[in-house]
């Protein structure tokens, strides 16, 4: 057994990183105090093991680098207890939270210290923060990354809260002169309205292809030609990416720009990858989010290129709400005005999936030819790296936090409300069969969620997650994220 001051963690199927062929016995040497993994020998040791997982496969942990806590100001949407318990139960080991739907928004180095304090003792997780653009607050980005922001999202429409407006190109140009000093990363909502806005939809506003007709790919297809077109201005010094890639038409403009060498990133989210419109029931504005999703053609699309890597990494853009304001039939007429139930174009657009990330994924990738190896490049390496987290997180390796996501690949699941634990359960995935299970979430070398622990008569889960907030906000100096590619 090891000593006090070590844990040591074994396992017949490890996979390390990416790079691993296949999974391999190993057992892993934690620091206790520091978190940082000391030691990594080849081999099943449970002889010497304070944590024996057996069979189940230890990977790297999760890193959801697209999360919406909304803490402060809108904790009724969600909050970091339920945010990060939720992030826990899936395997997710760190979280990045974005600046808006929270009040304030995260906009200047005081806003950013309060949501720190705010987020005290409440985070069973790691958890960093983004920073926002906003018109006119160019002169706090560089002391903000100074704080700790691991870079900055701005929006080209209407963000849908008023804290947080949108910009144009000559605010963008004075944000990206700020951040070409220090190489500061910029995320884009990258759609734009059109000189024309789409014709009225012929379909009721019940009806999912109300919404979908109202936001057509051309909005996107638009903001990403502005985004490439910036992104060349500053390049190589401000590194651009792309948030919630839904319109695949896109990738042409994205494959072209990254072949140019342009430092372009682009994600892309769960609800994209694994559900399509055509399969959207009437009034059901929990799939509700924008940019929209599209119908299966485009779905596979995508899927090409998350396999051929124009796609960087997946996300779960987390971003609930109060049911009342989804117009959910739900409600049961609280909080909905008459005539307004499962209205599409009214609903708050948001999808709440923190946590449910992985069994979607690995269920709906393996028909796709989808490996282990893709699992941990797209949902650890490469979001730690969009995060300029690398020094810390994304592999297992000496030096690297104790961060470990423990699963079964080949055990079948339903998600249900049991199994969900952010604020609000509304979620399109409710009652979805899937493969693949989470047991332990480790995070610096500490369990915060053991799946053995539910108390198997009243089905609770509270005994799974650790008594006490092991998670730490992550105030790390930004890492200079300057690279002359066409692929992260």
């Amino acid at each position: 057994m090891s000593s006090s001051a070590t844990t040591i963690i074994t396992s017949k199927r490890v996979m390390l990183s990416s790079e691993q062929a296949e999974p391999l016995p190993y057992t892993i040497h934690v620091n206790n105090e520091t978190g940082k993994i000391v030691q990594i020998d080849q081999g099943y040791a449970p002889e010497k093991a304070n944590i024996d997982s057996g069979n189940e496969l230890i990977m790297p942990g999760i890193v959801d680098a697209h999360v919406h806590i909304n803490q402060p100001g809108r904790t009724q949407w969600e909050g970091v207890v339920t945010a990060s318990h939720a992030a826990a139960a899936g395997g997710v080991t760190t979280i990045i939270d974005m600046p808006l739907n929270c009040i304030p928004s995260t906009i200047t180095t005081d806003a950013l210290r309060l949501k720190e304090e705010s987020f005290r003792d409440g985070m069973w997780v790691d958890v960093g923060t983004w920073g926002g653009v906003v018109p006119g607050n160019h002169p706090h980005l560089v002391p903000m990354l100074e704080a700790g922001a691991r870079g900055f999202k701005c929006f080209l429409c209407d963000s849908g809260v008023e804290e947080f407006p949108p910009v144009n190109e000559a605010e963008l140009r004075k944000a990206m002169t700020e951040l070409k000093k220090k190489n500061g990363v910029l995320l884009f909502h990258a759609e734009m309205e059109l000189p024309t806005p789409p014709p009225p939809s012929k379909s009721n506003s019940t009806d999912y292809q109300s919404f979908l007709d109202s936001r057509p790919a051309k909005m996107e297809e638009t903001a990403i030609e502005l985004v490439i077109r910036m992104c060349r201005e500053f390049a190589p010094y401000v590194p651009c990416h792309i948030v919630h890639l839904s319109a695949a038409s896109a990738l042409p403009l994205i494959r072209e720009a990254k072949k140019e060498g342009l430092p372009l990133t682009v994600e892309t989210c769960f609800h994209y990858l694994t559900i399509n419109s055509e399969s959207i029931p009437e009034k059901a504005t929990e799939y509700k989010c924008c940019p929209p999703i599209r119908d299966n053609e485009n779905r596979e699309k995508l899927w090409e290129g998350v396999l051929d890597g124009s796609i960087d990494f997946v996300v779960s853009d987390h971003s609930p709400c109060t049911p009342d304001l989804k117009l959910h039939p739900c409600c049961g007429g609280h909080g909905v005005k008459d005539g307004e139930e499962g209205d599409f174009l009214k609903a708050w657009g948001g999808i709440a999936s923190v946590g449910i990330g992985l069994p979607l994924i690995w269920t709906e990738g393996q028909k796709r030819g989808l490996k282990l190896q893709d699992i941990i490049r797209l949902l650890s390496e490469k979001t730690a790296e969009h995060a300029r987290l690398t020094h810390r997180k994304g592999k297992l390796a000496v030096g690297m936090d104790a961060d470990m996501t423990v699963w079964s690949p080949e055990e079948s699941i339903v998600i249900t409300k049991d199994k969900i634990h952010f604020r609000n359960k509304l979620t399109p995935y409710a009652e979805r069969n899937c493969q693949g299970l989470v047991l332990k979430t480790i995070v610096r070398g500490n369990v915060v969620y053991d799946a053995e622990l539910q108390d198997k008569a009243t089905g609770s889960t509270d005994a799974c997650f650790s008594a006490q907030p092991l998670g730490q906000w992550i105030s790390d100096p930004f890492q200079n994220g300057i690279k002359s590619q066409s692929r992260l």
